[in-house]
């Protein structure tokens, strides 16, 4: 646990399940280009599309400062820790603390968002001392729905959350994970 539950460490580097997760940098500026900007990642995430180089740089200042505010970690998904091959993110919000991922669509099919958020899951438990973790997706989301399954969440008897992102209406489903 660090002193402060509101600190977040200012680097981190997570290893195991044959992943590395670690920091965004600024050598990662094109590869998240090449991750974020697809149709997939426009329509299921609330990453802004088009993700151009402007985009890249706003979304790594944003990880920083939101590190920085002891609410959100966003880290490239990695097999060493060298070129990211998508993204997870852990948000303290009042509904709970959150995960998310995106993976790039050309490293899709082989666990990494299933490996990473359990990997993330284990990180929120030991380290911040959630009691539970939760991941808010669509129904229809179905490659989400197998992240979720095969990570070892179950779908939570709560209100749907409704609204709009990018002109589309959304409802997201909570499922959540009890710490072991």
């Amino acid at each position: 646990m660090h002193s402060d539950p509101q600190s977040l460490p200012e680097r981190i580097n997570l290893s195991g399940e044959g992943l590395v997760l670690r920091d965004w940098t600024e050598g990662d500026l094109a590869a998240m280009r090449e991750l974020f900007d697809h149709p997939d990642i426009a329509y299921w995430t609330p990453i802004v599309s088009p993700f151009d180089e402007a985009a890249a740089h706003a979304r790594l200042d944003r990880a920083r400062q939101l590190r920085k505010d002891g609410t959100t970690i966003l880290l490239a998904i990695t097999t060493d820790g060298g070129a990211p091959l998508g993204e997870v993110m852990l948000r303290r919000a009042p509904e709970g603390t959150e995960l998310g991922y995106a993976v790039g669509p050309a490293y899709r099919g082989r666990g990494l968002a299933t490996r990473a958020v359990r990997l993330m899951a284990t990180y929120a438990f030991e380290q911040l001392g959630a009691a539970q973790v939760i991941l808010e997706l669509e129904a229809d989301n179905a490659a989400s729905v197998a992240v979720a399954t095969g990570a070892g969440f179950r779908l939570l008897d709560v209100p749907l959350i409704t609204g709009e992102e990018k002109g589309r209406p959304y409802a997201l489903e909570t499922w959540g994970l009890d710490r072991p």
